[in-house]
């Protein structure tokens, strides 16, 4: 049977229940104010509803990526702290400071056009972030002094507020991790001897702030960890205590008896070995299912786990469910909660060669959010 309503073919149902204990879990673990990250639309599962599940979870703040992300939450009624980092040339720093976004700063340039948007009464928050090994943006160390005895100016004509001094990690070992904590420290360390003393110092992501205390600081920034996803390889979800808030359904939309031999979907990759059964599922790459997991994705249908047979299309794929009984309208799992039998989107990813940031973050606009709270 499915558990989709009436008529729809496919389905993302969003556990903001699982994202609010996900935030309440991580604050716990790792003792520091939590910066929930809700860029890409909460990664594919929601702004809004991400934001308002972590902050009633503790998150102190919320980050994105741009000023159109920021702005759209304020729009929905976000009045916490709301932080953006990523910054187009020319980018409206004066709407962000009248609606009081936090801009994070990456050079002298954007110091500046920050500190022309404040107004005679309300200093413009920043975030300056320090370049300490990751090669994106962030001030590179040479320009340290320059950019921060800057800001200092700025901050004490009224014109700035320095709320924090950040940067991100590369993930790529321990010892990489650690050398950019040190290179962010001598940068905090000079921009006190040059009289900013910022509340905030944030450098872990997920996957440093349960693994590298060291890198805690008293503040993390938290991404795919608070959608219940792990960013580690060798652990799963249930393993770090988290609960995936996304799960991916869709109903079968046709079911087809074939003889040995026949060929499934485009360019006939793969053959049935024997006489079986079809099932259509109606989502595709158009849906942000991943065409590279054609022939290895897995899904769950009847409480049986079985296989995308042959090549992903654009709006669906096929299953061989082999003699297994199947009927229109019977529900296809998937990824979701594997704790609860379903696939997780880290088999998708692996199926794809690819992480579960991109599998949720890329189910398309086409896929319905359903939120749910259990």
């Amino acid at each position: 049977m499915s558990r989709l309503p009436s008529g729809v073919l496919r389905e993302a149902t969003i556990d903001v229940g699982a994202i609010e204990d996900n935030v309440r879990h991580l604050r716990r673990l790792t003792g520091s104010e939590v910066i929930a990250v809700v860029k890409a639309d909460g990664y594919g599962h929601g702004a809004v509803r991400s934001a308002v599940a972590a902050l009633a979870g503790g998150a102190s703040r919320i980050g994105v990526s741009d000023i159109a992300e920021a702005l759209a939450l304020r729009r929905a009624g976000i009045d916490a702290p709301i932080v953006a980092w990523l910054h187009a040339p020319g980018a409206d720093f004066a709407a962000a400071a009248a609606h009081g976004i936090e801009l994070g700063i990456s050079s002298i340039d954007q110091l500046q056009q920050a500190a022309a948007a404040a107004s005679a009464d309300r200093p413009v928050a920043v975030h300056l972030k320090l370049e300490t090994g990751l090669s994106r943006n962030g001030i590179a160390p040479e320009d340290f002094r320059l950019v921060f005895a800057e800001a200092a100016r700025l901050e004490r004509i009224g014109r700035l507020r320095v709320v924090a001094l950040f940067s991100h990690l590369s993930n790529t070992s321990v010892e990489d991790d650690r050398a950019a904590l040190a290179a962010f420290e001598d940068g905090v360390a000079v921009a006190g001897s040059l009289g900013l003393a910022p509340p905030l110092r944030h450098l872990a992501a997920t996957h440093a702030a349960i693994d590298l205390p060291e890198a805690r600081l008293g503040c993390v920034r938290i991404g795919i960890g608070i959608y219940g996803l792990s960013p580690f390889a060798d652990r799963s979800s249930a393993d770090l205590g988290l609960r995936p808030a996304m799960t991916l359904h869709g109903a079968v939309a046709a079911v087809r008896r074939v003889p040995a031999g026949k060929g499934v979907s485009y360019g006939y990759a793969y053959r049935a070995d024997r006489d079986t059964t079809l099932a259509l599922v109606p989502l595709g790459y158009a849906d942000g299912v991943p065409r590279q997991a054609s022939g290895a994705g897995p899904v769950l249908i009847g409480g049986r786990r079985h296989t995308v047979a042959g090549r992903i299309a654009m709006d669906q794929f096929v299953v061989d469910v082999g003699d297994t009984p199947v009927a229109v309208g019977d529900e296809v799992v998937l990824f979701g909660d594997p704790t609860l039998g379903a696939p997780a989107a880290s088999d998708w990813a692996d199926a794809a060669g690819t992480i579960d940031y991109e599998i949720v973050t890329r189910i398309g606009p086409r896929v319905p959010r359903r939120q749910v709270s259990e």
